[in-house]
């Protein structure tokens, strides 16, 4: 295989980024893809960007731009965000 494949964890977390508001390249998706198999490190990250932001859009759709969380909604999103970390 040639160096063009692999990626530092540097680029790895900058192509994930871009992956997850659809602006990655298909090359990059690949060379992403190929790092995440060989860094558990960088596909723990991937994983966690991805429902960090998932929770955040489920929340952040639900209100509009005049109304605003109540402490409660606060406290739930807080909650979902670590369970779905860990």
């Amino acid at each position: 295989m040639s160096n063009k494949f692999f990626i530092n964890c540097d680029e790895a977390t900058a192509i994930c980024n871009k992956n997850q508001y659809k602006e990655a390249s298909l090359w990059e998706k690949v060379r992403l893809g190929l790092h995440l198999f060989i860094c558990k490190k960088c596909g723990q990250y991937s994983k966690q960007n991805t429902t960090l932001s998932k929770v955040c859009d489920k929340h952040l759709h639900k209100c509009d731009s005049e109304r605003k969380l109540t402490n409660k909604e606060k406290e739930a999103l807080q909650k979902n965000v670590v369970e779905r970390i860990k």
